[in-house]
């Protein structure tokens, strides 16, 4: 009895050793696991760029655009007064010191904030025509190949051509100058919203729309939930880009046919001799021009809230 108790023992030594080897092992990997979780929280928290450093990085990068622009101005008034002349003749240009005195001039009068109105309502009434019509016929471009033949050689043809050539034809066409401003200025904003919708419906992912098919998607769920978010980045860079092509359109033919606007003010400076009034009218563009295709891209941008942002430095 003795001999078989002993040997008893002896067996059941190594299987409480190994019992409590393995429960110490739990626990050590119980007691690890929160340790890596609240690691990962934190690399992930530390990804993550805090409100102040955001504001800071956003702060300097504005800093530095608007002290280019501050550098510009700088450059511009030292040519102009004194008389810097290689390739460029800064003799006749007025200084921005001269085009600010002028400019609160015109601020105090009625008749520039006139010009500003008639200019945005021809603008807005062009754009918004162009963008239906042309986001219309590009995703039908896109979609079907017979929209394609029949539409692509009328916009190839009618595309080269300037806003300044369509001018007589408009006058011709059209019975007001009004209409006839309105018509160029559709015309210079359409082409660029017609070939960026049809480039991007074109380069919608083929796979995409075969699992939307298969999971029995009809063909207007297919447009409106697949298609069209696919080539909504490229539409959006065609209204951004057909709104600054409706600003030079819209110039070209206030200057030949209008009685105000912005385009008419600059001409009439011109014949006039007012050379900071010439300027004014000049950056008055650049600067409506900017804002509205910064409100069409910010417009535009809960549209493309499913698209990821990638980096850059």
């Amino acid at each position: 009895m003795d001999s078989k108790s002993n040997v008893a023992m002896q067996t059941a030594e190594p299987l409480e050793e190994a019992d409590n080897g393995s429960t110490n092992a739990a626990t050590e990997e119980q007691a690890s696991a929160p340790a890596v979780s609240a690691t990962d929280n934190r690399a992930d928290n530390d990804s993550r760029p805090p409100a102040r450093v955001w504001l800071k990085t956003t702060g300097v990068r504005y800093l530095v655009r608007i002290m280019a622009l501050v550098v510009a101005v700088v450059l511009w008034e030292l040519a102009s007064t004194n008389g810097f002349h290689f390739y460029i003749n800064f003799d006749n240009i007025p200084a921005p010191s001269v085009v600010g005195v002028a400019l609160v001039a015109e601020l105090t009068g009625q008749e520039f904030y006139l010009h500003i109105l008639h200019s945005l309502e021809r603008v807005a009434i062009a754009y918004v025509m162009a963008v239906v019509i042309g986001v219309i016929l590009g995703v039908a471009m896109g979609r079907s190949r017979w929209a394609e033949d029949i539409i692509l050689p009328y916009i190839e043809l009618l595309r080269p051509i300037p806003a300044v050539a369509w001018i007589p034809l408009a006058i011709l066409m059209l019975p007001t100058e009004q209409s006839s401003i309105i018509f160029i200025t559709f015309l210079g904003a359409l082409f660029p919203v017609i070939l960026n919708t049809v480039h991007g419906v074109e380069q919608t992912n083929s796979v995409l729309v075969r699992a939307a098919r298969s999971l029995g998607a009809s063909r207007t769920a297919i447009l409106w939930h697949v298609v069209l978010p696919g080539a909504m980045p490229s539409i959006v860079a065609g209204l951004a880009i057909g709104m600054g092509v409706a600003w030079f359109s819209l110039l070209a033919g206030e200057i030949i046919s209008g009685q105000y606007g912005i385009g008419y003010y600059t001409w009439n400076s011109y014949t006039l001799i007012q050379y900071p009034q010439i300027i004014i009218g000049m950056l008055t563009i650049g600067g409506l021009g900017t804002l509205c295709t910064l409100l069409v891209r910010k417009g535009c941008n809960p549209l493309l809230k499913w698209q990821a942002k990638g980096g850059r430095s």
